[in-house]
């Protein structure tokens, strides 16, 4: 799970809060899509923590939470007809 914040050092101290913790967490620089200048991009901080506990942290030094950080699984695929569908019955095909 990731939790966004556009202060760096907002993103250190949460980074360190969570250490202390006994959690991994690392900073990366987040780009957005869209973004041109550098210098505006938030950063993430990336954590095994709890999503209760990254909450409090967000809450705490006005930041968000990414909840579709995790990969998706593929669903299973869809068990489609093997040819086309007839719209009109036959009996009305030669009138």
């Amino acid at each position: 799970m990731r939790a966004i914040f556009f202060d760096e050092d907002d993103a250190l101290e949460v980074v360190a809060q969570l250490r202390a913790r006994g959690f991994g967490a690392t900073v990366i620089r987040e780009r957005l899509s869209g973004e041109d200048d550098d210098e505006d991009h938030p950063w993430a901080v990336v954590s095994d923590a709890p999503a209760f506990m990254l909450e409090l942290v967000v809450d705490e030094h006005d930041g968000w939470l990414d909840e579709d950080a995790e990969p998706r699984q593929p669903s299973a695929p869809l068990d489609l007809p093997a040819g086309p569908r007839q719209v009109k019955r036959p009996e009305t095909l030669g009138d």
